[in-house]
């Protein structure tokens, strides 16, 4: 069985045809999103709740982490039928910094790092590792 090939789930529901053909390509997309809400529900309550008590904050983040679940968990059954659990896991990785970096940088005011493109490099290596054939 080649890196990608994973056996079929047998209790697997039939996917939309658009899913079925481009799994990959639905699985970044519904990550993106997911990490999106990870975020905000993260270090959203840094910025926005810092006056409130911390179960406040804890509260509105958890009922924010539900949506980034509700996004997360379709996508890497999606992502699953094409891509490896290695591969699930280092694009979950990058899509994290692409999401974080501007999040840090626009939303929480934080100074541009050239640490940042560092990381970016390294993630870069990582793929490349875990998806070359």
């Amino acid at each position: 069985m080649a890196v990608g090939d994973n056996p079929p789930l047998c209790d697997r529901p039939p996917m939309n045809a658009f899913v079925a053909a481009y799994p990959a390509i639905v699985c970044t997309a519904l990550l993106a999103c997911s990490n999106l809400f990870m975020t905000i529900a993260w270090y959203g309550h840094l910025k926005a709740l810092n006056d409130r008590p911390w179960w406040i904050a804890a509260l509105v983040s958890w009922g924010i982490a539900l949506f980034e679940y509700l996004l997360q968990v379709p996508a890497n059954r999606i992502g699953f039928t094409a891509l490896s659990l290695a591969q699930l896991k280092i694009l979950q990785e990058v899509i994290t910094l692409t999401v974080f970096v501007p999040f840090a940088l626009l939303f929480m005011g934080a100074a541009p790092k050239l640490d940042y493109v560092w990381a970016g490099l390294c993630m870069m290596g990582a793929v490349y590792f875990i998806f070359r054939a």
